[in-house]
């Protein structure tokens, strides 16, 4: 029993050597407290144990301090997709590692990752799709290519346009108040809002979201209105925050 709790300790000790290496710590610095190597040795992982998320979603490594050898950083990860899956990876800065597919993950695909002690298993749902139209106006919604939903919207008006692309759902909130100040535009002003809203959900950090909006309700539909943001009818702001997940894409376009 002696030498099978040496032999473990050991290995744990190479494991822990190596990931302080990765992040550019000296062997002398494995005798700092065990909390600081703890928050080496196990980065978080995203998406967490359990969730079920779109297929557009990346895996996120989120290190405790600065990475100095990314690339042997990128070979110590083993992502093991149930169904084979290619991608690649990218640095948001040298504590943040992402691993994203290159088309979109197969629906219902089941993942594990691990990472230097750090171990998360996630599941794919259904495809969701969203294609925001700003010229027809209108917002569809399909799950594993069936059209599930079609609904007006209202998009962003000019100088304020919706940009065009692909995006992720990032985040969902039930409410918020959505403040102009927090990009330059002081509330007292013509173009200035400081607004309530309901079931928001975040597609890009700058501050694009698809959100209920009572006020623009005669405008969806027919025209463009909103600062930048996808305008719903509550009760349809509400079924896409019911029905998306983090991960899922949404297609603007026109």
């Amino acid at each position: 029993m002696r030498k099978a709790q040496q032999h473990g300790a050991r290995l744990f000790l190479v494991a822990v050597l190596a990931v302080l290496a990765l992040c550019g710590v000296s062997a002398a610095g494995a005798a700092a407290p065990p909390a600081v190597v703890a928050q080496v040795v196990a980065p978080e992982i995203a998406p967490s144990s359990g969730e079920v998320v779109g297929v557009a979603q990346p895996i996120i490594i989120r290190f405790r301090s600065p990475v100095a050898d990314r690339a042997s950083a990128e070979r110590a990860v083993a992502i093991s997709p149930s169904t084979p899956v290619t991608g690649h990876y990218s640095w948001i800065d040298d504590s943040e590692l992402r691993w994203t597919p290159d088309a979109f993950w197969p629906a219902h695909t089941a993942v594990t990752v691990e990472f230097a002690g750090s171990k998360t298993q996630f599941q794919v749902g259904d495809t969701l799709v969203a294609v925001a139209n700003t010229t027809t106006h209108q917002f569809t919604v399909s799950i594993n290519d069936r059209v599930v939903h079609t609904m007006p919207a209202s998009f962003g008006k000019p100088g304020y346009e919706t940009p065009l692309g692909t995006f992720p759902v990032l985040e969902k909130f039930r409410d918020m108040v959505m403040d102009s100040s927090t990009y330059g535009v002081p509330i007292d002003s013509p173009e200035g809002y400081r607004l309530y809203v309901e079931y928001a959900t975040r597609i890009t950090w700058g501050g694009i979201f698809i959100h209920g909006a009572p006020w623009s309700v005669a405008s969806q539909g027919r025209e463009n209105v909103s600062h930048g943001c996808i305008n719903l009818s509550i009760e349809n702001a509400r079924w896409f925050y019911d029905h998306a997940k983090i991960g899922d894409h949404v297609i603007v376009t026109n």
